[in-house]
């Protein structure tokens, strides 16, 4: 928190004027950082009634890098207030005919984001047009934000809800921040994902923005990451190939089932405060997990890579797509009483001692200190002769072979608003890690009970059968050989079905069959699989979650002058 003297003292004024705000004049200072205002002693005498008032006037900050746009007034915008306000306002535009409107980010509750306004009066047209052009031009030197922008809407993503959402709530936006875009509604599954990789001129843009779920976010992803590698001459084949992390940005408006990409890394699905994020040009390195069978790609992950429970929730659902969203309840339900758990063994490196524990406490927040240090070629060069050196060590890779009736890989929280915490509540975005979650064979209760967790403040990890690492890498190899193709998996596998939950028996033999790969959302055709996290591959236009005490004010540019010498603060 910087403090807003210090700012105004330390900065040179751009500009300064007594001009009028809701009828009462104001003095209104502009710098770099800050625009701020505040009511005359004159105006505050006035409106006390009282000679000697020793009422203190109140300060509002902006941000200079939170104002979305500056304008001229309309016409139409009065105030809607009481009669006498709009008569005191009418009185006030007939004084002082000249006006300009700052538009700038609000924050409410819940992390979400909204667009208000401040109108300034002036009698002197020079006067209000200059303070125009230099609010502009301190605009014009935010290079982070975006002039340009590829629009995807998925218009039958969750509700089939996305192009009116666009259309509505944040095209807008965009107008009025003076953001050019075309815009592409998808026709068919992968078409994002396949113009990106082909056909796109991405020279021409700042950013690319996805209006649906984590699904269309998925498309986006694959289809961008694709693009980097193949015009930087990179094999995306070669699970040990450092991938060239792609320029442009990446934002999401949230309009599918879940949106957990976007919950976990703004703090609400909410399309306004996504298209605020994307306009002020907010930045969040992402690291992305690139997961290969043998030496052939098969897909890249962000949020969850789950075998075994939410493998096979997924693998039912998709025989369910037909109930649209509450297939997910459905099969969850199934999948539980079913107790499915597989064999395995699972290999990994483990990060190094200074990233952390997942179950250190420390959630990733906006501005993360363990979050803000990207290694650099030498680094990850001197890791990588590293890893060869202690591949065949103690406190190298480490090998561990069970039964397992959850194997979970979290690159981030994986937040929403039915889980809160997420799978992974410590876990980070942008550190070059995942955590790996071990849920090994457990009865019934036990497994509820972990599940619950998830939903309320107990420790999800703190049961027996429980374990967690953060690693860079790991590698899963089941009991058998694989047995099904990617067209097998629309078959019933071969497994028990539903079991007495009071019965005492618990083991299963499952050497005919095993689970299959949720990664993000969508079934891999392989269970051997080898993942390594490539560090802060991507970006998106977000921040990460602002700390709590940041979201309670209902606006946290209005500071209170409480005394002559109190020091005030913007965020």
């Amino acid at each position: 928190m910087t403090r807003l003297s210090d700012i105004m003292e330390n900065q040179d004024r751009l500009l300064f004027s007594k001009l009028f705000h809701k009828h009462r004049q104001v003095e209104v200072t502009l710098n770099r950082s800050v625009l701020a205002w505040k009511e005359t002693e004159k105006s505050r005498k006035r409106s006390s009634g009282i000679s000697n008032s020793a009422e203190t006037a109140h300060i509002h900050a902006l941000q200079v890098c939170e104002i979305v746009a500056v304008h001229t007034k309309d016409d139409d915008q009065d105030n809607k207030e009481t009669r006498r306000s709009r008569a005191e306002a009418k009185q006030t535009s007939q004084l002082h005919p000249h006006a300009f409107t700052v538009s700038y980010v609000r924050r409410t509750r819940q992390h979400q984001w909204r667009c208000s306004e401040v109108t300034f009066h002036s009698a002197n047209q020079a006067l209000s047009e200059q303070w125009i052009k230099v609010i502009n031009e301190q605009l014009a030197l935010l290079t982070n934000r975006p002039k340009s922008l590829l629009v995807y809407i998925n218009p039958y993503g969750g509700k089939r809800r996305g192009k009116r959402i666009y259309e509505q709530k944040v095209a807008p936006l965009f107008g009025r921040a003076c953001i050019s875009t075309d815009v592409i509604v998808t026709e068919r599954a992968n078409h994002a994902r396949d113009h990106l990789k082909t056909e796109a001129n991405l020279d021409k843009y700042d950013g690319v923005v996805c209006v649906g779920g984590d699904g269309m976010f998925s498309e986006i992803l694959h289809g961008l990451i694709s693009r980097t590698q193949t015009d930087n001459g990179v094999d995306p084949n070669q699970p040990d190939a450092e991938l060239v992390p792609c320029s442009v940005h990446i934002g999401i408006i949230p309009a599918g089932s879940t949106d957990c990409i976007c919950f976990a890394t703004v703090g609400t699905n909410d399309p306004v405060t996504s298209a605020l994020h994307i306009i002020v040009g907010d930045s969040q390195p992402m690291d992305v997990c690139s997961v290969h069978h043998n030496d052939s790609f098969l897909r890249y992950s962000v949020s969850l890579l789950g075998y075994g429970f939410y493998g096979d929730v997924l693998t039912d659902s998709e025989r369910k797509r037909w109930m649209g969203p509450a297939r997910y309840d459905l099969s969850g339900v199934k999948t539980f009483l079913s107790h499915n758990y597989y064999e395995g063994s699972i290999s990994f490196l483990p990060a190094e001692n200074n990233m952390g524990d997942p179950r250190d406490k420390l959630q990733c927040r906006s501005g993360c200190s363990v979050c803000q240090h990207k290694p650099s070629s030498k680094d990850t060069q001197w890791e990588m002769s590293e890893e060869k050196e202690k591949s065949d060590k103690v406190g190298g890779w480490r090998t561990i072979r069970g039964k397992f009736i959850a194997i979970n890989a979290a690159s981030m929280s994986c937040a929403c608003p039915r889980s809160p915490k997420g799978l992974s509540p410590s876990a980070h975005l942008a550190d070059g890690t995942t955590d790996l979650i071990l849920v090994r064979k457990c009865s019934r209760l036990d497994f509820l009970t972990h599940l619950l967790r998830h939903t309320n403040k107990e420790d999800q990890f703190d049961h027996s059968f429980v374990e967690v690492h953060r690693v860079r890498k790991f590698n899963f190899q089941p009991q058998l050989n694989e047995m099904h193709s990617l067209e097998d998996l629309t078959e019933t596998p071969n497994k028990t079905g539903f079991r007495p939950i009071c019965s005492a028996q618990t083991n299963y033999n499952y050497q005919d069959s095993h689970s299959s790969w949720n990664c993000d959302g969508e079934i891999l055709p392989h269970a051997a699989i080898r993942v390594s996290v490539q560090p802060q591959l991507i970006r998106l236009f977000a921040r990460g979650i602002e700390e709590q005490q940041q979201c309670l004010l209902e606006d946290p540019c209005t500071l209170w002058a409480l005394e002559p010498n109190t020091h005030y603060s913007v965020d």
